[in-house]
């Protein structure tokens, strides 16, 4: 028999789309039947199906869905400490990537660890995410460069997901980084490695969706397009690192393509805002990065608004531009930095993040008929979630409804 369990005695943050106030309903219960919420509102209003239900009270805690970490690049080798002295001796992120720093040099250390200290060296930073309520997270290749590695590393993703109960989406970035054995001919890297290989990965499994650096330190966008025409051929979705440093035009080539997202778009010019957000791109910001590069271009956040772009908060976990495995802190960063209320920085980590991943309806909302993945808070208000700096007010994780 199908067992339903039946959880009262909190105060619950829905966060639907076009419902105010977080959807926040006070008394509140829910349950949830073979991993899937059935029925959530008020206590009063409990249905009398679930009236025989293994019950469990929450001592008036705040629950919210989980949360979504949608854009990282979680599994990598060693880390760049020495460029982040140089970078607060003034040099910029630019000029360190064009010596020989950057993402090339965490390619060498990535290249070098074995199988088994990357996934080593990445469980402590899932495990940090997992500390924070996260119940899904994106990880990216990109550190590897040739199509052995990069596939290696997506190989290091899928295998985290059977040391934890986390959901692991995977994402073809090999057009991060120009590797030095292909110094001078990134069309040649494009058709030699980030294409064939993709092909190889998709058919082994390990892709859901296909990124790109689109920059002028890293890939053009007729590069990238090479990449995406790959990739809509093999029936995957497409997201774009663009316009991080500079206006490349990379979103308007996201839209054009329908991507799930494009991310950074410090440099997105407000006259693009309206081409972009008419595909349904979610925008995700990445403030972890603008803070440590010490960027001062904001992202067009009142026309990305103003044009109703979801907008999707995440780590950017990595070991260079964006050394954070706390999703809590992007939230406050994205208050402090980006402008963004506290409301739209939960929903940027739950709702806006579920789309950016192509997971709109099953995460990221309390939702009849939604995957029973949600955080339990000891928090009166959801504000508090953005507010607090260091440390985790979580009291545990729901997964499949199940306490983990």
């Amino acid at each position: 028999m199908t067992q339903t369990r039946f959880f009262s005695d909190c105060t619950l943050a829905s966060m639907k789309k076009g419902v105010p106030d977080y959807g926040l309903v006070s008394d509140a219960a829910f349950a949830v039947r073979n991993g899937r919420i059935i029925w959530a509102g008020e206590l009063a209003h409990r249905p009398p199906e679930t009236r025989h239900a293994t019950a469990e009270r929450l001592g008036g805690r705040l629950v919210t869905p989980a949360l979504i970490d949608c854009h990282t690049h979680l599994v990598f080798g060693g880390n760049r400490a020495r460029e982040f002295e140089q970078r607060l001796r003034g040099a910029s992120y630019e000029e360190i990537a064009r010596s020989g720093g950057g993402i090339v040099s965490t390619v060498t250390a990535t290249r070098t660890a074995t199988f088994d200290a990357l996934v080593e060296q990445s469980l402590r930073r899932l495990d940090a995410l997992l500390r924070e309520g996260v119940a899904v997270v994106e990880i990216k290749s990109g550190y590897g460069l040739t199509i052995e590695d990069e596939m290696r590393m997506l190989r290091v993703a899928r295998h985290l997901e059977t040391l934890r109960p986390v959901k692991i989406m995977t994402t073809w970035l090999a057009a991060h980084a120009i590797p030095v054995e292909y110094a001078g001919r990134p069309d040649a890297y494009i058709d030699e490695i980030a294409v064939p290989g993709l092909g190889q990965a998709a058919a082994e499994g390990l892709v859901d969706a296909v990124d790109g650096f689109c920059e002028n330190i890293a890939f053009t966008p007729a590069q990238i397009e090479r990449v995406f025409k790959a990739a809509s051929s093999l029936g995957l979705p497409v997201k774009l690192h663009a316009e991080q440093l500079s206006d490349q035009k990379g979103a308007l080539l996201a839209a054009r393509y329908s991507a799930l997202s494009a991310d950074h778009l410090e440099y997105l010019a407000d006259t693009d805002v309206e081409a972009f957000a008419a595909a349904g791109t979610v925008a995700v910001l990445l403030p972890g990065a603008f803070y440590t590069l010490k960027e001062t271009r904001l992202p067009p956040i009142d026309a990305l608004r103003h044009h109703g772009v979801d907008i999707a908060i995440a780590t950017d976990c990595n070991p260079g531009s964006s050394p954070i495995s706390s999703i809590l802190t992007a939230m406050n960063m994205a208050c402090t930095e980006f402008t963004l209320t506290p409301e739209e920085a939960l929903a940027g980590a739950t709702r806006c993040a579920a789309r950016a991943l192509g997971l709109a309806g099953e995460y990221g909302e309390i939702a009849v008929g939604a995957r029973a993945e949600l955080a339990v808070w000891d928090a009166g208000h959801p504000s508090e979630l953005s507010y607090w700096m260091g440390g985790s007010p979580l009291y545990k994780r729901l997964s499949h409804g199940i306490s983990t």
